[in-house]
C-alpha cells in the first residue's frame, strides 16, 4: 500500500521527499512546497540546492553514480501510466531515480507495470534517516558555498527533433554533464525552451526524461515525448530502447 509521503529536507522553496508510492530505494521526489510560487531565479536556485544535496547525499550513503529525472509537462499521467510514475497531486514535483551497482529493483523495472500493479518498496526508515541527516549538512554547505563567486557556466537549450513521432531532445549548449553542472539560469532557459515546444496535431503536453550519461561522455539529455489524452499509443514504451534512457531507467 502507498505510504504517506516522507519528507526528508525542506528548503524556503522546494522540499526533497519519498513519493507515497517509492517504487525503489533510490526513488525521491524534488516538490514545490507551495503550488503558487512562481519559477524564478530564486525559486531555480533552491531547486538545484534541493537537487544537488539529494545527488550528494544518495552518492555518500547509496554510493549512487546516476541519477535519471522524470516529470510531466503540461501532462497529468492518466490511467496505467506506464512507462512513467503516476500522479500524486498537482503540485509540481520531479522524479529522482538515483542508480548504483548492486540495486535490487530497477525504476524501469517498475514503471514497465501498470501503475495498480506497482508494489511500493520500503519501508526505508533507517536509510530515510542517513540520508536526512546527510541532506541538512549537504545542504548547509552548498548555501554557505553559494556565497563565493560561482564559476559554473550559464548556458542555452536547442531543440532537436527525437526519433520518433512527437519526440523532441532538449540538449545544453555548451554542454553539460551533470544537472549539478547548471545555473538557475541555465534552468530558466530550459523552462522557457520546454514552453516553446509545439501542441497541436494531437499532442496537449510532454512527458520528460532528464538523462545523464556515463562515464568520459558526460552528457546531458532531456528528451520530451507529445502526449494526449486520446493517443493510440504510449509512446514511452518505445522510449526504453534508445541507449541513453535503457542505461538511466533498466
Amino acid at each position: 500500500m502507498p505510504m504517506a509521503r516522507r519528507l526528508l529536507f525542506r528548503s524556503s522553496m522546494w522540499e526533497v521527499a519519498r513519493p507515497r508510492t517509492p517504487l525503489t530505494e533510490g526513488h525521491f521526489m524534488v516538490r514545490l512546497s507551495d503550488p503558487a510560487t512562481p519559477f524564478t531565479e530564486d525559486s531555480a536556485a533552491d531547486w538545484l540546492l534541493c537537487y544537488s544535496a539529494a545527488r550528494a547525499a544518495l552518492h555518500e550513503v547509496l554510493h549512487s553514480s546516476l541519477c535519471t529525472v522524470m516529470f510531466p509537462f503540461r501532462w497529468h499521467p492518466l490511467g496505467s501510466a506506464i512507462g512513467e510514475p503516476a500522479a500524486e497531486s498537482s503540485t509540481p514535483g520531479f522524479h529522482l531515480f538515483a542508480r548504483w551497482a548492486g540495486e535490487s529493483t530497477t525504476p524501469g523495472g517498475q514503471l514497465a507495470l501498470p501503475a495498480h500493479r506497482r508494489r511500493a518498496a520500503g519501508p526505508f526508515d533507517d536509510l530515510d534517516a542517513s540520508l536526512r541527516a546527510v541532506l541538512q549538512r549537504t545542504a548547509a554547505a552548498r548555501l554557505a558555498a553559494a556565497r563565493r563567486p560561482e564559476s559554473r557556466q550559464d548556458v542555452s537549450w536547442v531543440s532537436r527533433l527525437g526519433d520518433a513521432a512527437h519526440h523532441r531532445v532538449l540538449v545544453p549548449e555548451p554542454g553539460a554533464g551533470t544537472v549539478s553542472q547548471l545555473t538557475p539560469s541555465s534552468l530558466l532557459s530550459l523552462a522557457a525552451a520546454l514552453e516553446e515546444l509545439p501542441t497541436g496535431d494531437r499532442v496537449t503536453g510532454y512527458s520528460c526524461v532528464m538523462t545523464e550519461a556515463a562515464g568520459s561522455e558526460r552528457r546531458l539529455e532531456l528528451h520530451a515525448l507529445g502526449r494526449s489524452a486520446g493517443e493510440e499509443r504510449n509512446p514511452l514504451e518505445s522510449l526504453e530502447n534508445l541507449p541513453e534512457v535503457s542505461r538511466a531507467l533498466l
